[in-house]
């Protein structure tokens, strides 16, 4: 192994509108805004998931750039979360998962929801604001 001592450090999302990205992870998973550099030509916001000291961060959408925008900029219909489960996401594990699952939907968020084979942990897929793919599992142990 080429690697030692390897944790995760960070998340990054780029996103035209990094603020709203923030409030969004914020409400969602109640990640805290931490201080960010000053990079100059681009503004970020980085967050912090104080439970699991995992970063997020966000980085404003360079507009020259070719990158895709995420999957509601595709031409098949990949905004359905059903599709979620076979693609790109993240995935983030709650001790509350049916009142987290309320939440979502209070707020509108389209999900989809299954559990593992052995039915031992629920699983729900939805998009942040900027179609990027979540997951969020219940604890085996909840």
């Amino acid at each position: 192994m080429a690697a030692q001592g390897v944790s995760l450090n960070h998340i990054s999302r780029e996103s035209s509108d990094i603020n709203r990205l923030a409030k969004f992870y914020q409400e969602i998973f109640g990640f805290e805004e931490v201080e960010s550099p000053d990079f100059g030509e681009f503004k970020v916001v980085w967050l912090r998931l104080p439970s699991a000291s995992l970063f997020l961060h966000l980085i404003e959408r360079n507009p020259t750039t070719k990158l895709p925008e995420g999957p509601w900029s595709a031409t098949s219909p990949v905004a359905d979360p059903e599709h979620l489960p076979r693609g790109h996401h993240i995935c983030f594990s709650v001790s509350n998962f049916d009142s987290f699952l309320h939440t979502l939907k209070d707020k509108g968020i389209e999900t989809f929801q299954r559990s593992l084979p052995n039915g031992k942990i629920k699983q729900v897929f939805f998009f942040d604001p900027d179609g990027n793919g979540l997951e969020v599992a219940s604890r085996e142990d909840s």
